[in-house]
């Protein structure tokens, strides 16, 4: 698999920024997300955080919550800042997760939306690993991820449900199948694991760690 990644040139980022609120039924990927979570999370990481719209969906959720912003684009480590500077429940963590992550503590939740993608499948399984690691018994994983189609055809009728031409398909992206990351998950240890919501080629994949 190629590891290319167009996500350090700020103009691919910014292309991003500027579709991100028009990704068709991502509003009900976020619902389903929020129906997962923890009761009461009082610590949320959130990796590859973009420009903060799902961290702001948990905290206004959950008021009294703390959370990590994970990102490493320039351009998304900006909106980060313009966002969550004043907000003192919240920090920003500028560190590409195509490394280790860093020592950050535990956590009630860790969530994602639409990056882990971005990875090779390696290195995806080894960041689920840090994930199970990095929660609290009791925790959630909540990835809302773009997955693999199971054929050409498939993909191909995704990209025209989001107005994308084939040839203009982002070669950042290495989509996996849900089954693969779900019995990675299970491997791993998370219990309770399962693909929550699903349209197309973006899903919600999801486990907790046992306690």
């Amino acid at each position: 698999m190629t590891d290319i990644n167009l996500w350090t040139k700020p103009e691919h980022a910014q292309r991003y920024l500027e579709i991100a609120y028009q990704i068709p039924h991502r509003e009900e990927g976020e619902a389903a997300l929020l129906e997962f979570m923890p009761r009461a999370p009082r610590r949320i990481l959130d990796l590859g955080s973009g420009e903060g719209r799902l961290l702001q969906l948990l905290l206004d959720r959950w008021p009294d919550a703390a959370g990590v912003a994970l990102d490493f684009s320039e351009q998304m480590l900006g909106r980060l800042h313009a966002r969550f500077d004043a907000d003192t429940r919240v920090s920003i963590c500028a560190h590409d997760f195509s490394a280790p992550l860093p020592d950050l503590g535990a956590f009630d939740a860790i969530v994602s939306s639409f990056a882990i993608h971005h990875l090779v499948d390696a290195r995806k399984r080894a960041l689920y690993e840090e994930v199970h690691a990095c929660l609290h018994p009791g925790g959630v994983f909540l990835n809302l991820e773009h997955v693999a189609s199971a054929t050409a055809a498939l993909h191909e009728a995704f990209l025209g449900a989001i107005a994308v031409r084939l040839e203009d398909d982002d070669p950042s992206n290495k989509l996996l199948d849900v089954e693969t990351q779900l019995r990675w998950l299970r491997e791993i240890g998370f219990s309770d694991v399962d693909c929550h919501w699903k349209w197309r080629e973006l899903a919600l994949i999801a486990g907790t760690r046992r306690t």
